[in-house]
């Protein structure tokens, strides 16, 4: 039996893919050596947004795009390659 987004809920579906968005992105910050603040001053970010990008809470396309150009990474990074 395969999962699909389909058979386990578009809501869930959803959450898992924000999950593995906000893994990435935290790994990408971490790479550089950036904090959390570090990285809400370079892309003009508040502290709590980048929380809540990390958190798999929020995955607004702008905001994943300014993270990525403060962190020098192309915004495919933070996409699994499954879309």
């Amino acid at each position: 039996m395969s999962i699909s987004p389909s058979s386990i809920g578009e809501r869930h579906a959803s959450a898992i893919l924000g999950g593995d968005i906000a893994a990435r992105v935290r790994a990408a910050r971490e790479a550089v050596g950036y904090s959390i603040e570090d990285l809400a001053v370079t892309c003009g970010l508040a502290n709590a947004e980048i929380n809540e990008i990390e958190s798999g809470i929020d995955n607004s396309p702008a905001k994943l795009k300014r993270i990525a150009i403060a962190l020098q990474v192309p915004i495919s990074d933070f996409l699994p390659a499954e879309i």
